[in-house]
């Protein structure tokens, strides 16, 4: 089979993203547009469709590619099929109308996540086409609740392990390819996820006897919030700490941090410094070293002219490795009580583990990148922020690799769950020879 042309590449990505598959209830995306999705993917992929068997289930979907030995573990690939709401206000180019212009397809889910999972499965399919049959079983999982709740990969994690299946290997969306993605770096780097912070939700509420305006006391509810938030948001709260991940991404982007770089090049042995150091960089090399909570919703009151008896905010907790879940949240409480506030976990998250930035799982997307992305300057493993699909299967899987071939600008990235979503046509190529590779070589 001859490979599609990038016009061809676009046109087939483009049927994906006018379908509407908006997880979230509230914006009234019908459930038949996910029904209308998977009935297209058989359509776009009828080869991979052939070769695989297809266990479908409401919130989830997973194929299996015989292998040419099933005596080897298998590997695992996976993107999920959903996107977040996109009201149409501020887009120069409708959310999902697919529109193709100015060497960008545009549209919600080009970045997040439909490019990824075409090109998974756009490269699974030519291979089908070619008679190739891989070395070991390959599996493909794809959700329409990752934007959401995750239900549909947490379930999917635990069907597997209920069939006694574990992956040698899985490989998520997460991390792309990006120029200079802390200031100072000045290179084109691929950033491969070898881990994601834990999410956190929680409420903190302060509370009173109430009163009328004109006889404030001192300290009421609002105010005791806002002096809660303004010391987190000025005061050191959580553990700081390099840890070994973050290190190697620094010590391998030294070369091309100028005069920073004789000091990230020594990250192993001068940790003390850039802990300090490194927070100057920005909030991306801030939120690297430390749990990270950020300020999201607030509510209380009744009248304009009362001091209200309850008012709240929320608090998104991303939590580093180094500190874990429980740790970050005695801090952030034994905080809020100094300032008389309660502290109530609204959603716990999940911890997942690291995968090995030596290991053979992360050594195959360097040499799959290098293979097949021109431009890219090295490769780093970093620990993603946001949470993705991937952490339910630490449940099957010890080396769980997060990261997309997409090579894409800070503007871009912005876009993501943002306006104007789009994706460079002269990545498509790229990241059908990047799964190729990777699936030839698993």
């Amino acid at each position: 089979m001859a490979k599609r042309s990038t016009e061809e590449y676009a046109a087939r990505l483009r049927q994906m993203i006018m379908i509407e598959t908006v997880s979230d209830p509230k914006c009234g995306s019908p459930r038949e547009n996910i029904e209308s999705f998977r009935k297209l993917m058989w359509e776009l992929f009828p080869n991979l469709r052939k070769a695989c068997e297809l266990f479908e289930f409401e919130d989830y979907l997973v194929l299996k590619w015989p292998g040419s030995d099933s005596s080897q573990l298998p590997v695992l690939f996976m993107n999920h099929h959903d996107v977040v709401p996109a009201p149409s206000d501020g887009w120069t180019h409708a959310p999902f109308s697919g529109d193709i212009a100015e060497g960008r397809i545009w549209g919600r889910g080009t970045l997040d996540d439909k490019g990824g999972l075409w090109a998974m499965l756009e490269a699974a399919d030519e291979l089908a086409a070619e008679g190739f049959v891989p070395a070991r079983d390959i599996w493909f999982e794809t959700s329409s609740t990752e934007e959401t709740d995750g239900r549909g990969a947490d379930a999917a994690s635990k069907w597997f392990k209920e069939k006694g299946i574990r992956f040698e290997m899985i490989f998520d969306e997460g991390g792309d390819i990006v120029h200079e993605p802390i200031d100072g770096a000045n290179g084109t780097f691929a950033m491969i996820g070898v881990g994601e912070k834990c999410t956190v939700d929680l409420k903190f509420t302060a509370r009173s006897d109430g009163g009328h305006g004109s006889t404030p006391g001192k300290n009421t509810p609002l105010v005791r919030l806002g002096k809660f938030m303004a010391y987190v948001d000025s005061h050191r709260v959580f553990d700081v700490e390099m840890s070994p991940t973050i290190t190697e991404m620094f010590m391998r982007m030294a070369p091309y941090m100028g005069g920073a770089g004789k000091l990230t090049a020594k990250a192993d042995k001068l940790k003390k410094p850039l802990e300090l150091l490194l927070p100057v960089l920005g909030p991306a090399a801030k939120a690297l070293l430390s749990t990270t909570i950020a300020f999201t919703m607030c509510g209380g009151g009744d009248a304009i002219n009362s001091i209200p008896r309850e008012v709240w905010v929320t608090g998104n907790m991303r939590c580093s490795h180094h500190q874990g879940v429980d740790s970050s949240v005695k801090k952030i409480t034994k905080l809020a009580k100094k300032f008389g506030i309660e502290t109530e976990i609204l959603d716990g998250g999940l911890e997942s583990g690291l995968a090995d930035y030596s290991g053979r799982a992360f050594r195959l997307v360097e040499e799959a990148v290098t293979a097949s992305v021109p431009g890219v300057d090295a490769c780093m493993p970093y620990i993603m922020t946001g949470a993705s699909d991937s952490r339910f299967f630490d449940r099957v899987c010890g080396q769980i690799i997060r990261f997309l071939p997409f090579t894409i600008s800070r503007e871009q990235m912005d876009s993501i769950h943002g306006v104007n979503e789009c994706l460079d046509l002269s990545t498509l190529q790229p990241a059908v020879s990047y799964y190729r590779y990777m699936m030839q070589h698993v």
